[in-house]
């Protein structure tokens, strides 16, 4: 058990880091070449020691097999299958619970081909692959390849090689009605400081406030109990937490400053959203957080392996140490991504609009600074808890209470990926009842009416504890409605969205009419209604808050269905595009292959924005009317920002 809980927790880690390092184990060629009269497309993997590259047939559940993708043939033909040039390593791999396939060191890969016309044809095309260690697997990457010919019958023929992906020409869609930037006349109409000042104390200041409403999201709150966990187990003197406690929230600052950064500056504004939605990531998270629910139930314990603990004893201040705390802060940091990407992403965009690297770094300064301080103080914590006297099994029931609420959180993390990929595993009357069953389980705990084997004998219930279980069993029971389609507006940032559940009673949803922007548009024109955009995400709790809270405003909810052309667009939706689009941004020509990675760069290209929810109307030629709105909770302010819109529409 131990080994495995090392091998899960290194994982998580390793995987984290590879994110932070930009790893390529595995370099890919692609060449023409002809053999025996016929032509072939050579694909040439070379895999640095200690990688592997999966094989093209792995079974279902494993991991993501090597696959290729022909999307353009022109004038060309595949003629037959793609073959390896050896056969794969065959081992059961115990981090799958299956046998496996696998390349290691260099492996080609050869497709048959036709080439109908050899001085003008195009094959284009990507590799899929994911590329894998003794202990971790890094996220499915893909390798773009193209070929073309187009030439004169008095044009030399040029050596046929790969056209980089990035030399590409970028497609048509920025040029379609309605794409066009705005992002001058938004900052025009904002009143946000970031984008009215010069000021570097405004950035660290607007950074500092976005950290605080951070703290208030529901994806941070799971990382509480984790910490306290964490430095509880930790044997040690007043004036050594307190070291550790400062380690720890330092940490904080620099992931975020770090990892934040580099991750935004060379994968685009999008790729916290991106990683929050990532269905590995959050069953990984899932599996976390149900594993330390677990241990907390007294299942079994979560210790370093034997060879740490007997290094800590020797020397107190081994590096061990601190990569442990550097752990911990690495998850807080990536756990809370659902909740904070949008946030940091807005910020960083924002800041990065100026034109320097120092505006970016001085805001996600103070965005880290605000989110560390209180974690180094719950780190501080238990190290006070520990010098109180130890009165019965008191401490665990605190542990066992934080166990069952990380088992509710948990299902968080499996929602995200569920909604994000379309399983429907986990719908709306799924989520409530496994949350009404756990938190009446708590409450019935709470009472001394269900104990686990290392409690202590609960004599009398202490006032305290009543009164938890009093708030335990009325939030079970006031779940129980949300079975019929009761909209729960206190945790609608946490369960799915109602459109999920099968059984529903409940009329006063708002639902968009389009979720494609260019038919919204186009309806927008035949019915002469202004645009209200509404970019959205699976993975954003917040969207879901203003949805159950706002939308359903009587006075919104009339006005949106009536005077507007609603148009929701997902920007973590992973439907494949029927065709993949290339795009200039930043200099750079990027592809886009999924619903929500086009949305997510509609919102960032024309309008100058990441966060979401983030609502924005707009007039059938695609102009705002408007200053943009993003998350407030206020029914009168998001009327008034209606009228408004309706107002410059009516002129």
């Amino acid at each position: 058990m131990k080994k495995f809980l090392f091998l899960l927790i290194a994982g998580i880690f390793a995987h984290t880091v590879a994110f932070a390092q930009i790893m390529e184990p595995v370099k890919w060629k692609a060449s023409i070449q002809e053999k025996n009269n016929e032509k072939e497309i050579l694909f040439r993997a070379t895999i640095e020691d200690g990688w592997h590259l999966y094989a093209t047939d792995i079974p279902s559940g494993g991991p993501i097999a090597t696959s290729f993708t022909f999307d353009e043939l022109v004038n060309a033909s595949l003629n037959g299958d793609i073959k390896p040039a050896k056969r794969p390593h065959e081992e059961y791999s115990s981090l799958f619970d299956m046998k496996l396939g696998w390349y290691t060191s260099q492996i080609e890969f050869r497709q048959p081909i036709k080439i109908e016309k050899s001085n003008n044809f195009k094959i284009t095309g990507y590799i899929t692959y994911q590329a894998c260690n003794d202990v971790t697997c890094l996220p499915p990457t893909k390798f773009e390849f193209s070929f073309e010919e187009n030439k004169s019958a008095a044009t030399p023929a040029p050596v046929m090689t790969p056209v980089s992906f990035n030399k590409k020409t970028p497609t048509s869609l920025t040029d379609q009605e309605g794409w066009q930037p705005v992002v001058e006349e938004i900052r025009a109409m904002s009143t946000d400081p970031i984008s009215q000042s010069n000021s570097l104390w405004v950035i660290f200041i607007s950074g500092f406030v976005g950290g605080l409403l951070a703290l208030l999201t529901p994806c941070v709150w799971p990382m509480i109990p984790l910490t306290v966990s964490f430095f509880l187990k930790k044997q040690q003197s007043r004036r050594k937490a307190i070291s550790e406690a400062v380690l720890y929230g330092l940490s904080i600052i620099v992931i975020y400053v770090g990892v934040g950064l580099i991750i935004t500056l060379l994968f685009g504004a999008s790729a916290l959203n991106d990683l929050a939605t990532n269905a590995l990531f959050n069953i990984l998270f899932f599996a976390l957080l149900v594993l330390f629910a677990v241990s907390f139930f007294g299942a079994f314990d979560i210790t370093l392996p034997a060879s740490w603990s007997n290094k800590l004893d020797r020397k107190a201040d081994t590096a061990t140490g601190i990569i442990a705390i550097f752990f911990m802060a690495f998850t807080l940091v990536l756990v809370s991504f659902s909740c904070t990407g949008p946030i940091i992403g807005t910020l960083l965009v924002e800041a990065a609009s100026w034109g320097g690297t120092l505006a970016p770094a001085v805001g996600m300064g103070g965005f880290a600074i605000a989110l560390a301080i209180p974690f180094a103080l719950f780190a501080m914590f238990p190290s006070l808890m520990k010098q109180l006297p130890k009165s019965g099994g008191w401490l665990n029931t605190v542990k066992v209470v934080l166990g069952f609420l990380e088992l509710a959180l948990s299902l968080k993390f499996l929602s995200v990926a569920d909604l994000a990929y379309g399983w429907h595993i986990l719908d709306r009357e799924t989520f409530l009842v496994l949350w009404i069953v756990i938190f009446a389980m708590l409450g019935f705990y709470l009472l001394g009416k269900l104990n686990f084997s290392h409690d202590s004998p609960v004599k009398h219930i202490s006032v305290p504890r009543l009164f938890l279980a009093i708030v335990s069993l009325s939030f079970s029971l006031y779940m129980v409605p949300g079975l019929w389609g009761a909209p729960l507006k206190s945790i609608s940032a946490f369960a799915p969205p109602l459109y999920t559940q099968d059984f529903n009673l409940y009329d006063q949803e708002v639902h968009a009419i389009f979720h494609d922007y260019n038919r919204g548009l186009a309806y927008a024109r035949k019915t002469n209604k202004p645009v209200l955009i509404d970019f959205s995400g699976y993975g954003c709790v917040n969207c879901r808050k203003m949805e159950a809270t706002v939308w359903t405003d009587p006075i919104v909810k009339k006005m949106l269905e009536e005077k507007f052309v609603l148009i929701t667009l997902i920007v973590d939706d992973k439907e494949k595009l029927k065709k993949p689009i290339v795009v200039e941004e930043n200099g750079k020509s990027i592809k886009l292959t999924t619903v929500g990675e086009k949305w997510s760069f509609l919102q960032r290209y024309k309008f100058g924005a990441n966060a979401q929810p983030y609502y924005v109307i707009i007039n059938d030629k695609g102009e705002p009317l408007a200053p943009p709105y993003g998350y407030s909770e206020s029914v009168p302010q998001f009327i008034r920002f209606l009228h408004k819109g309706l107002k410059e529409f009516n002129k």
